[in-house]
C-alpha cells in the first residue's frame, strides 16, 4: 500500500483480518486506528448498539484529532460517516472458511471479552454469524459491505485471501 494513502477504512466478515492490518498499517505508517467495536456497543448484557448520533460523533472527533488514521470494523454504517474523508478502502473479503479459521486461532481481546474463557465461549455464536453474512441484510453483511465498497470513490482494494499488504 502506498504511503500516500494516509485515511484508510478496512471493512470485511468478521475474522476476515480487519484489525491485523490495521494494527500493522498502524504501525508501519505511524496512523492513529481506531477499532470501531470500541465504540458500536453499549456495555449492556446483552450487548445492544449505541445511538448511532454517539457513534458518529466519536468518529468525527477521532478523524478531526488526528491526520493519519486507519478505522476498521464490519459496520457499514459506521463507516459511511468516514467514508467521504477516507483516501483508500480495502474491503477483506475472504472466503467464509479462512475467516472461521482465522477466528477460531485468535487472540484473547481484552477490549472485547472480560477474559480469554469468555471469548472461546462466544466462539460458537460467532462462527454461526459470520456463516451467515452472505445471507444477512443489515449493516455487518456482505451486501452492505459490497455497497460501501462500490460506493468509495477514492483508491480501493478488495483482499480475497490471508497476504501482507
Amino acid at each position: 500500500m502506498s504511503i500516500r494513502h494516509q485515511k484508510i477504512l478496512i471493512f470485511g466478515n468478521s475474522g476476515s483480518g480487519k484489525s491485523t492490518l490495521a494494527k500493522n498499517l498502524q504501525a508501519e505508517f505511524k496512523l492513529a486506528h481506531l477499532d470501531l467495536d470500541t465504540l458500536a456497543w453499549l456495555p449492556t448484557d446483552p450487548p445492544s448498539r449505541a445511538p448511532l448520533k454517539q457513534s458518529k460523533q466519536i468518529i468525527e472527533q477521532f478523524m478531526a484529532d488526528n491526520e493519519l488514521w486507519v478505522i476498521e470494523g464490519c459496520y457499514a454504517d459506521l463507516l459511511s460517516f468516514a467514508a467521504t474523508q477516507a483516501e483508500h478502502a480495502v474491503f477483506m473479503n475472504l472466503p467464509l472458511e479462512l475467516c472461521q479459521k482465522n477466528a477460531m486461532k485468535r487472540p484473547w481481546e481484552p477490549h472485547k471479552y472480560e477474559s480469554k474463557a469468555k471469548q472461546d465461549a462466544n466462539l460458537p455464536m460467532l462462527l454461526d454469524w459470520m456463516a451467515a453474512y452472505t445471507e444477512r441484510h443489515d449493516e455487518f453483511s456482505y451486501q452492505a459491505h459490497t455497497s460501501l465498497y462500490n460506493q468509495f470513490e477514492g483508491s480501493k482494494k478488495e483482499i480475497t485471501q490471508n497476504q501482507n499488504m
